[in-house]
């Protein structure tokens, strides 16, 4: 069974990029095929891997601006030539399930959620932007033209995976199309239970705005709490301002993996104030036996045990969080099961389902 890999790019480090290193692990002889990539992670992280990458490699800016040539991004996917594989697996959450197969090739998509800018999240995208209203209106334009595209480009995938029941929603909804749920790949076992728990809330992962934190930084101020934030990102220096002043809300930076642990592992427990697809961080610091106060939306509420692995507030709000952080009690949580409730969400256990999965669509394709 030859296999191709298809990834929207290599240009930065998600939740999308560790599920392709397990399905790299998983198919080995597999290469990929993405938009582009950024030397330093791809020898990093696909060491040895053969990977080949669109058009826009080679553009100017090509690696460091690749969103200037948006709107070239479905013809670029589109080129690719998979005629030898019998199997192509995309990991998408843009355009990488727009690639051509024949019709003796399988196309799985593992689908982290339909595009979000094209989609679900489209007028605060364009809100966003620091653009005056008629460039706004151009780029209103652009991505109309791009969800047809991204539309269209979904009919073509054979088989839909989700990544949680949230997204399976969305696919219907956008696409029209059925999926299975198989949550993603969690590194488990580099996370353990520590027998001291130290004082402090922890938060983190990436620095943008649809995080949340400042939520969090507006919970914790003026109070006895104390607060540890780790990671970057564009929303940094905007946060460290919110904080000013507050002696007990420390930004960690950018922190390595045993680091991390150590401090999931000591926490009296992680925050989570923002609506994620899934949520790695939430079940990593599960698998480190501690409880998770997490905002009741999302892929949270299929990884959090009410009452046995954490506690949720129902309004994205700072008086939500503090109603919580303030009746908080640490010592109810077991985190012997907390762990045990995070190990389902396990490499193992996902490398099994894929297996699984790609067996029985396989005898189905071929009727």
């Amino acid at each position: 069974m030859k296999v191709a890999l298809i990834h929207d790019h290599l240009a930065q480090d998600g939740g999308a990029e560790k599920v392709l290193q397990v399905f790299c692990d998983m198919y080995k002889e597999a290469p990929i095929y993405t938009l582009l990539y950024e030397s330093e992670n791809a020898s990093k992280n696909y060491k040895n891997k053969r990977i080949e990458t669109s058009i826009i490699q080679k553009m100017p800016g090509g690696v460091s601006h690749y969103r200037w040539y948006l709107p070239f991004m479905p013809m670029a996917v589109e080129f690719f030539d998979l005629r030898p594989y019998d199997v192509v697996i995309s990991d998408a959450s843009a355009f990488a399930k727009g690639v051509v197969t024949s019709t003796k090739t399988m196309h799985i998509c593992y689908c982290h959620t339909p595009t979000r800018y094209l989609w679900s999240d489209t007028h605060q995208y364009i809100n966003e932007l620091n653009y005056n209203k008629y460039f706004k209106k151009v780029i209103s334009l652009l991505l109309s033209f791009l969800r047809l595209w991204d539309f269209n480009a979904a009919q073509r995938v054979d088989y839909f995976i989700a990544n949680s029941k949230f997204v399976a929603k969305r696919i219907n909804k956008y696409y029209r199309r059925d999926s299975e749920v198989i949550y993603p790949p969690v590194e488990t076992s580099s996370f353990n239970i520590s027998d001291k728990i130290s004082d402090y809330f922890l938060v983190g992962g990436r620095l943008a705005p649809y995080k949340r934190i400042d939520l969090v930084i507006e919970a914790i101020k003026g109070t006895s709490h104390k607060l540890k934030i780790f990671g970057d990102g564009v929303d940094e220096s905007r946060l460290k301002k919110m904080a000013e002043g507050c002696s007990n809300i420390e930004f960690l930076g950018r922190i390595n993996n045993t680091q991390k642990a150590d401090y999931y592992k000591n926490c009296l427990a992680f925050i989570n104030p923002q609506e994620e697809d899934f949520g790695i961080t939430v079940v990593e610091a599960q698998a480190s036996g501690r409880p998770v106060i997490a905002y009741r939306s999302g892929g949270a509420v299929e990884t959090v045990v009410e009452g046995i692995t954490g506690e949720f507030f129902d309004h994205q709000s700072a008086d939500d969080l503090s109603v919580i952080l303030n009746k908080f009690e640490t010592s109810k949580y077991d985190s012997q099961t907390i762990r045990e409730h995070a190990l389902k969400f396990s490499v193992e256990n996902f490398k099994i389902k894929i297996e699984d999965f790609v067996k029985r669509k396989q005898a189905e394709f071929s009727l």
